[in-house]
C-alpha cells in the first residue's frame, strides 16, 4: 500500500489498484502477448485464482516505493519476430504515463522483463 500525504490529509493507494493499472497499460501495448509470474509458487497461487476470476491483469506486476517515487517491476510474454527493443520502450513510456495521470506520483523506473516468447 502506498500512502501520500497532501495538505488534505492522507491518500492510501493499494498494490492491487497499482497492478492492475500497470497490467491493463502494458497488454495493450502492441507485440505484448500477456503477464507471466515470476516465480512458480506465484505461478500455482494464479493457477488456482484463474479458476475463480478471469482477470490476470495484476500476474507478473511488483510495484514498490523508493524515496516517494514508484519502482514497477513488469514480466511479459511477447509474441515472436517482433522487435523487442521497440516493445520494451513503448511499455516503458506507456506505464510511466498511465500510471503518473492517474495517481500524480512520479515513477523512477520501469524494469521490464522478457520472459516468454510466443
Amino acid at each position: 500500500m502506498i500512502k501520500i500525504e497532501n495538505p488534505n490529509g492522507y491518500i492510501e493507494i493499494t498494490n492491487n489498484y497499482f497492478a492492475n493499472l500497470v497490467g491493463k497499460a502494458a497488454q495493450s501495448c502492441f507485440g505484448v502477448t500477456g503477464m507471466v509470474n515470476p516465480n512458480p509458487i506465484r505461478s500455482i497461487k494464479a493457477a488456482v485464482k484463474s479458476k475463480l476470476s478471469y482477470d490476470n491483469n495484476d500476474r507478473g506486476v511488483t510495484v514498490k516505493s523508493v524515496n516517494g517515487q514508484l519502482v514497477i517491476d513488469l514480466h511479459i510474454s511477447v509474441s515472436y519476430g517482433v522487435n523487442i527493443n521497440a516493445i520494451v520502450d513503448s511499455i516503458m513510456n506507456k506505464v510511466r504515463y498511465t500510471v503518473e495521470e492517474a495517481t500524480d506520483l512520479k515513477v523512477a523506473k520501469v524494469n521490464v522483463f522478457i520472459d516468454a516468447l510466443n
